[in-house]
């Protein structure tokens, strides 16, 4: 282990990094874990798996060379929803301009589904133009995991305290499929990311269900014990709150994602977490 090739994970505390590091860690991979806050209970528990913890922040160019030193490979993840598009941007070119310099020979980029379609959405625009910056930097290999909508969405704040109320609020048309991803297949196609050859000099979309909304709140009234009712929030209510997703929002109902799950599925040996499995085991 000491002398296996160093993985550094950025966003290790959270969703996409999180997910790659524990299935890093379970392949037997060292594994170094970048995170703001090294003290916190989801460092630790990555710590007690065997990762290295670093503290590190995307904005600080000087602790991003410090975390890079002596790392073979990188997984890069920023959150649009924390920084921005301007700075999710500014922080992923960041970051590979400095995995580069600092010597890491293969960079594994998590961007997003459709990023490369031309889709108007600000944040699948701007993770385009993070992997146009990750694909001219001359890495010795690179690969982009793009993975679609996450089921874990609907455990968090936009969803999570209306549920709570009988009531999943989306802005879409009631009979639009929304392709989704567990967290933790993402985790599986970013540790094949570092491992199969055939991910090198490439980009992949991934996805594990598509469901309507309609659909979504049936799986997860089954799953809570009770009655979950979309509701077709207007587009323009949600216009206020955030353009960028309701461009999204607005992107899925006229084209949306387009992953053929059963054959990536059949490709690269990742059995796709089915909605309903993902909310039978969540905690409502």
């Amino acid at each position: 282990m000491a002398d296996a090739p160093l993985i550094l994970i950025t966003g290790a505390t959270g969703h996409q990094g999180g997910a790659t590091a524990r299935a890093l860690l379970a392949r037997g991979h060292r594994v170094r874990a970048m995170t703001r806050k090294p003290d916190a209970p989801a460092a630790q528990a990555l710590a007690a798996k065997g990762a290295e913890i670093v503290r590190g922040d995307l904005d600080d160019e000087a602790s991003l060379r410090a975390a890079v030193a002596g790392a073979w490979g990188a997984f890069a993840v920023q959150n649009t929803w924390e920084a921005g598009v301007e700075g999710e941007e500014a922080q992923g070119k960041r970051f590979a301009r400095v995995a580069k310099a600092g010597g890491v020979q293969h960079y594994v980029y998590a961007s997003v589904a459709s990023a490369q379609r031309k889709t108007g959405i600000p944040h699948f625009e701007n993770k385009w133009r993070v992997e146009e910056t990750v694909r001219g930097l001359g890495f010795q290999s690179w690969s982009i995991v793009r993975p679609v909508f996450f089921m874990e969405n609907f455990l968090g704040g936009w969803f999570k305290p209306a549920l709570d109320q009988g009531q999943l609020p989306l802005g879409m048309r009631p009979t639009t499929k929304l392709q989704m991803i567990a967290v933790k297949d993402i985790g599986a196609y970013g540790v094949l990311a570092f491992e199969r050859a055939d991910l090198k000099g490439r980009a992949i979309d991934i996805a594990g269900d598509a469901l309507t909304p309609v659909e979504i709140a049936a799986a997860i009234s089954a799953a809570s014990g009770r009655t979950i009712t979309h509701v077709q929030v207007p587009i323009e209510e949600v216009r206020k709150g955030s353009a960028d997703y309701a461009a999204m929002l607005e992107w899925f109902d006229a084209v949306g994602y387009d992953v053929d799950i059963a054959a990536t599925a059949e490709r690269f040996g990742v059995p796709p977490t089915r909605f309903t499995d993902w909310a039978a085991r969540a905690k409502w």
